[in-house]
């Protein structure tokens, strides 16, 4: 700064006023693009800033969808075995052929079980709530989540109705039977069943009983064919996952 000091001092002992205002306005427009180089210097590092922040919501959403891919395997397996067994235990209500398959009858019982999808929200909640959502607006990503999303709510909306329709027929099965046999046989070990005065016999009869009310078919009727709609929802919800994690791989790794 002290040659620029100079120069102004030389110019003006001169009285060289002219040369003194051009030098004046070169020195203006030197501070000028100094100031507006630090600026895009500032922006830029801020940019960098607010990608890595970006990143890091989207690994932790990735991580999230990863999981959430786990539970659905596994939900899948699920439903599908059970629905499976519902659809044979229909078909021997078809046939007329119960009292042959009670075994059968009795595993459909599955179809009671309160099974619920339960996705990891965190890291998109996380992300909606931050200043950097709006980095992913009208961005392929931003469209995938949204479609994800989206579907989760309308798996929730189907599993609610099944189960809590479930949930009513085995209330109303608990008014009308008493489970103190079956659940003696489904959950005391056999060797101690055993040294019991009840036969066998007797504990089929009551589950023969209670597999055959009405409720009780309506249950495993309904899981026979609404299970195979949950399956192709969460079919669906595994493509799209697994489209956000191929997404968030092409964003994270530029």
């Amino acid at each position: 700064m002290k040659i620029f000091r100079k120069i102004r001092l030389k110019f003006l002992s001169e009285n060289n006023f002219s040369k003194y205002f051009i030098y004046a306005i070169g020195e203006i427009v030197l501070v000028v693009i100094g100031i507006l180089i630090a600026l895009q210097i500032n922006n830029w590092n801020q940019a960098k800033k607010d990608n890595y922040a970006l990143k890091e919501y989207l690994v932790k959403i990735k991580s999230h969808t990863i999981e959430d891919l786990y539970k659905l395997d596994s939900i899948t397996r699920g439903r599908t075995q059970i629905a499976e067994l519902c659809k044979k235990a229909r078909t021997s209500i078809l046939d007329k052929t119960e009292d042959e398959n009670l075994i059968l009858f009795m595993s459909s019982g599955f179809a009671f079980a309160d099974i619920n999808f339960k996705p990891n929200m965190g890291g998109y909640e996380a992300l909606k709530n931050s200043s950097y959502f709006g980095k992913i607006n009208n961005t392929p990503l931003d469209s995938l989540l949204t479609g994800y999303h989206s579907l989760i709510e309308e798996i929730a909306a189907s599993e609610k109705s099944y189960n809590d329709y479930a949930k009513s027929q085995q209330a109303y099965l608990s008014t009308q039977f008493d489970r103190s046999l079956m659940l003696a046989y489904a959950f005391v070990p056999p060797d101690s069943l055993k040294l019991r005065a009840t036969t066998q016999a007797e504990y089929f009869e009551d589950f023969a009983a209670y597999t055959s009310a009405v409720p009780y078919r309506n249950v495993i009727s309904l899981a026979a064919w609404q299970f195979d709609t949950m399956v192709a929802l969460y079919v669906q919800l595994r493509d799209l996952g697994e489209n956000v994690i191929e997404e968030i791989d092409a964003i994270t790794n530029d």
